[in-house]
């Protein structure tokens, strides 16, 4: 019976030939009885919604209501659930599906029993924001609605003034989950040829494109090197903030406008614009980085107002063949209980430094010396003796220089070892 349903019906057709006109006919049939485009007049999300028991708690999440065709006597109540349970795609209310009816949970019980289930959202507006048309059988304000929805150009989404009628998008039955606002500036992606595009209702989206060199209005601004066809990868979330109203015209990721941006690039220069860019090129004249916008080689861009990397239980790992630069306008912080820097030739202001650093230890030590023997000399001077008339007598003026500075000596000795950092060590 199971082998008996969906498209496994059409080969079981009265004639012995299954690709006879009437099997096929047949088949046909069949397979539209158990298809069907509904209207979706409800969806449960969460716990707030008052059939949220009734469809089996959060194994009901996704179910939508449903009304076939726009029929008056459709009551709104038939339930269909997600048909993939890896990939979901809610709709909105007033967004059409299509339902396949398909076996349930009790087909152990009834090989007969099944439940409808529902695909992505129908593209009436071939939009990604929504898709919904208004229910012209609901009592609402029909001929406005009609005639602000049919006035729409073909193929173009529904394009929002402050004329247009409302259309209900949220959850008639959960208030909680009345978060959708209906926007005027969400753009759909322009494609390319080949391009698998996946785009979210707010302006985010992947692009597995590649280059492709379009004579279009609205090309893209990565396909000026390469060839035809190298990949690329962009990862967008949010598209610029003084995007257009003119929701219905489509566009392109910008690295520079977009508000969040992961670029994987096989060839392709990317238009990168930063003010710290020039300083990407780092120190050394043997090892400059190409910049950013004139790199031709694969890279990962990433761009955002803020970027936290953080590792909750081991370590981060950053390595290059050749050099890493760290670059800010104001500044940089490392903060560590231990702090390692291992390199042949370390210097600090800039590349042009050519003043050594001191050994601490050594120069203290050496210095000590240094100190020590002045300190024997104070002592031999502070009693030196002067022999006027041949009788002896204090060399005063130099006995007390000699004790100042014999003072002076001792005090500084006793701080030589407080000069010496406790944390920075060199070799």
């Amino acid at each position: 019976m199971i082998n008996k349903s969906g498209t496994a019906a059409i080969k079981s057709g009265n004639s012995s030939n299954s690709n006879s006109l009437p099997s096929i006919s047949n088949g046909i049939q069949i397979l539209n009885q158990k298809t069907a485009i509904g209207r979706v007049t409800d969806i449960i999300l969460d716990e707030n919604h008052p059939d949220f028991i009734k469809n089996g708690e959060w194994n009901g999440v996704g179910n939508i209501y449903y009304k076939v065709n726009n029929s008056i006597g459709s009551s709104g109540k038939q339930v269909a659930k997600p048909f993939n349970p890896q990939n979901k795609n809610f709709p909105l209310i007033n967004e059409f599906v299509l339902l396949f009816q398909l076996p349930n949970s009790n087909i152990g019980e009834d090989s007969s029993s099944n439940s409808y289930y529902y695909t992505n959202t129908v593209s009436v507006w071939n939009h990604p924001h929504h898709n919904a048309y208004p229910d012209l059988l609901d009592g609402v304000d029909d001929d406005a609605q009609s005639q602000d929805y049919q006035s729409t150009e073909s193929g173009s989404v529904r394009r929002v003034t402050d004329g247009s009628t409302e259309i209900n998008l949220n959850s008639p039955s959960n208030p909680s989950q009345n978060t959708f606002v209906e926007r005027t500036n969400i753009h759909p992606l322009m494609p390319f040829m080949g391009d698998l595009l996946y785009e979210g209702r707010f302006g985010n989206s992947i692009r597995l494109g590649g280059t492709a060199k379009s004579n279009s209005i609205y090309n893209n601004n990565w396909s000026i090197n390469g060839e035809n066809g190298d990949p690329i990868t962009i990862i967008r979330n949010g598209q610029p903030k003084n995007s257009s109203n003119e929701g219905w015209l489509p566009i392109t990721e910008d690295i520079n406008k977009d508000l969040s941006s992961i670029y994987l690039t096989s060839t392709q220069k990317i238009p990168f614009q930063s003010p710290l860019e020039e300083k990407f090129n780092g120190f050394s004249p043997t090892s400059q980085p190409i910049t950013p916008s004139n790199f031709t080689l694969p890279q990962i861009l990433l761009n955002s107002n803020r970027i936290l990397i953080n590792s909750k239980t081991d370590s981060i790992l950053i390595g290059s063949e050749k050099s890493i630069n760290l670059s800010a306008t104001e500044y940089i912080n490392i903060n560590s209980k231990n702090l390692y820097i291992d390199s042949q030739n370390v210097r600090l202001g800039n590349l042009n430094a050519t003043e050594s650093l001191l050994l601490g230890d050594t120069t203290i030590a050496l210095f000590d010396q240094l100190l020590q023997t002045l300190l024997n000399l104070t002592s031999v001077l502070e009693s030196d003796m002067i022999y006027p008339g041949g009788v002896a007598a204090p060399n005063a003026p130099l006995n007390i220089v000699a004790s100042n500075t014999k003072q002076i000596i001792t005090q500084i000795q006793s701080q030589l070892d407080s000069t010496k950092s406790k944390i920075s060590k060199t070799i």
